[in-house]
């Protein structure tokens, strides 16, 4: 029995978070395991906007002390932390224990959080979680803020934000082009601290579909868990994303979302 787990934050719609991560795992054949850092829940009578509610550091410390004792876990998935005080307890998790992968989605704004504690957040995230990761996945504005970068208009812009984000401690680093990158393809670029490769797959419309980052980075999670080689786990989560855009779920709300189902293998 292959374990992962993922450190993250609840999506009370499914579509996106923790609940979007066990989905992932389980489609993949490993044994999902988590511990919640926040709440968030869109408000339907407020445009959709987030409501974000942290959960105390203490219980997110006392989450992870009881799957870390209850299973030898080695890959897990770091998604939203929300708070600086969350990410203190998250790194004391981390270094409880030695890791073969730690995957960090760097969920850098929850719009839900007031300006200066969302700054506050992202530095601690980059100060105290990003040097701990050996896989990041940030999408294209989390890309340009950690690598200091205005935009991403070509493959080359692409692979300099991966190698300036790898040179803060990652040792792969994802960048996804996703919606925000030009022309008709979606395209992803894998560093691996040498050189680049370059994953495409034709843009499935022109809107955003929630869930896919997460998908992507706990995919690349599940496949680590089952003893893949980085390359290897970022093209099973690239197909993995792609067919659950094409098999998206409608909802009555303003974004549709991934279907974790639809892959195959």
């Amino acid at each position: 029995m292959n374990f992962a787990y993922t450190i993250a934050g609840s999506e009370a719609t499914g579509g996106a978070g923790f609940q979007a991560d066990l989905k992932t795992f389980q489609q993949l054949g490993v044994y999902g395991m988590g511990t919640l850092t926040c709440i968030v829940s869109f408000d339907p009578n407020d445009g959709w906007n987030h409501r974000f509610v942290p959960v105390a550091p203490e219980v997110v410390s006392q989450q992870m002390e009881a799957a870390l004792a209850s299973q030898d876990i080695d890959t897990v998935k770091i998604g939203m932390l929300g708070h600086p005080d969350t990410i203190d307890a998250v790194e004391a998790g981390l270094k409880s224990q030695p890791w073969r992968h730690v995957v960090l989605d760097p969920v850098l704004i929850c719009k839900g959080q007031e300006p200066g504690m969302a700054l506050d957040t992202d530095t601690a995230l980059r100060e105290k979680i990003l040097p701990l990761a050996t896989v990041a996945t940030p999408n294209y504005f989390e890309a340009c803020t950690l690598a200091g970068m205005d935009g991403l208009k070509t493959v080359e812009d692409l692979v300099e934000a991966a190698a300036r984000i790898a040179g803060q401690g990652p040792q792969y680093v994802v960048v996804k082009g996703g919606i925000d990158f030009p022309g008709p393809d979606a395209v992803d670029v894998l560093w691996d601290g040498e050189q680049a490769t370059v994953l495409r797959a034709p843009k499935i419309g022109q809107e955003r579909v929630s869930g896919a980052g997460c998908t992507l980075a706990a995919a690349i999670t599940a496949e680590l868990a089952k003893g893949a080689s980085v390359a290897g786990a970022v093209r099973v989560a690239k197909d993995m994303v792609t067919a659950g855009i094409e098999a998206r779920v409608s909802a009555r709300t303003p974004f549709d979302t991934v279907w974790q189902g639809a892959y195959r293998g």
